[in-house]
């Protein structure tokens, strides 16, 4: 196993994400807990050390299974982290009681990491807001030693990054982004990881297979890729892609099986980063996948837009959902859109289509953003 260093740590460089266990009859809140515990098993022993889970997971029943299955291990053989969900506004008021029953559910009296879950549009005024006192309450346990480090995730936007770094930039150990090659420009993750450089706070990376999206390519891209590397398996490409970023201190995979586990495992016994070359195919690939309409952010649109919509933002993230096949991402982007300003509003009058330089069909494309969202 590849270790990282991280300040007197050192930590498996692949995590173990605990969002995507098996399940009993296809039913995300029933984890097959045997199952589990026969992975977590064969993690430990082939060098894993850090264990990632959180309140919402399995439907609140990820912490339960995570802290049966580590009880019988003792506490300094694993590093736990879990996360305060700021995902739903409804919890913001709750960060003590949740805190609490959060201790008990993985049945340990400190974690050693610990997020502010998912800072996005939809709830970053709300974690800045010093009613709730979640920032302070944090830190607090911090002090007592009831989390031994205090960071953050995130699938908001650059600018919504910054504004929480700007306030809380100081007492963030790690920020835990989504990063892959095809979000290394698609959804910025690049200028995100270089946000976070500038504040020097290491990359905790999420869905570095997007889903499951890049563990399997169309033969085109595969016979591309088998010209560089015969003997690398398609998975382990998206692995030593972050491997190249210097930054990237774990990596965590939401392993559903144990054949899954024993090939990410087997992919971490090494460290193999990209070449030059290497990284422009995978990169190139990337841009073939995703295959969205070619805004440049020019913004010559948006001066003759009559509903003053923001076309590029909203291209932006109908290239997403499109991308994704749905998701939370776009939607979730959205709630923070007043609703004369969403795709919806497209009145389809074509003005900005007459300036677009890259002549994309953007009333088209808006609706059949809005279709995609309303179906």
């Amino acid at each position: 196993m590849v270790y990282k260093k991280f300040q007197d740590l050192q930590l498996s460089a692949l995590g173990m994400g605990a969002m995507r266990f098996p399940v009993i009859d296809g039913d995300d809140q029933k984890i097959d807990e045997e199952a589990t515990a026969k992975m977590v098993k064969y993690a430990i022993e082939q060098g894993v050390n850090y264990f990632d889970t959180a309140w919402g997971y399995h439907g609140g029943n990820s912490e339960l299974v995570m802290g049966k299955v580590l009880s019988g291990y003792p506490r300094e053989k694993f590093y736990l982290a879990t996360k305060f969900p700021g995902y739903d506004l409804a919890n913001m008021e709750k960060v003590e009681e949740i805190f609490e029953k959060q201790l008990e559910k993985c049945r340990v009296s400190y974690f050693d990491f610990y997020l502010f879950h998912n800072v996005c549009e939809m709830n970053i005024n709300e974690y800045l807001d010093e009613k709730y006192g979640i920032f302070e309450y944090l830190v607090k346990q911090k002090e007592n030693g009831r989390i031994r480090h205090l960071g953050f995730s995130a699938h908001g936007s650059i600018e919504v990054m910054r504004r929480f770094l700007e306030a809380y930039g100081e007492h963030m150990e790690f920020g835990q982004l989504q990063v892959n090659y095809v979000d290394w420009k698609f959804q910025e993750a690049k200028a995100k990881v270089e946000l976070l450089k500038e504040y020097d706070i290491p990359v905790w990376v999420m869905e570095p297979l997007r889903g499951g999206t890049l563990a399997s390519l169309s033969e085109e891209h595969v016979n591309k890729l088998k010209e560089l590397r015969p003997e690398e398996k398609i998975p382990a490409w998206a692995f030593r892609f972050l491997q190249s970023i210097p930054e990237v201190v774990v990596t965590l995979s939401g392993m559903s099986n144990y054949k899954q586990l024993e090939e990410n495992i087997h992919t971490f016994e090494s460290e193999k980063p990209l070449d030059s070359k290497e990284r422009e195919e995978i990169l190139a690939i990337a841009d073939k996948m995703v295959n969205g309409v070619p805004c440049t952010a020019c913004h010559y649109c948006t001066s003759h837009c009559p509903q003053s919509i923001d076309i590029p933002s909203m291209l932006n993230l109908y290239n997403e959902h499109k991308f994704t096949g749905g998701g939370f991402i776009a939607p979730m982007a959205l709630t923070t859109v007043p609703d004369d300003k969403k795709p919806s509003a497209c009145v389809g009058c074509k003005s900005c289509e007459a300036v677009c330089p890259q002549q994309i069909k953007i009333s088209e494309a808006l609706a059949d953003f809005a279709g995609m969202l309303n179906s």
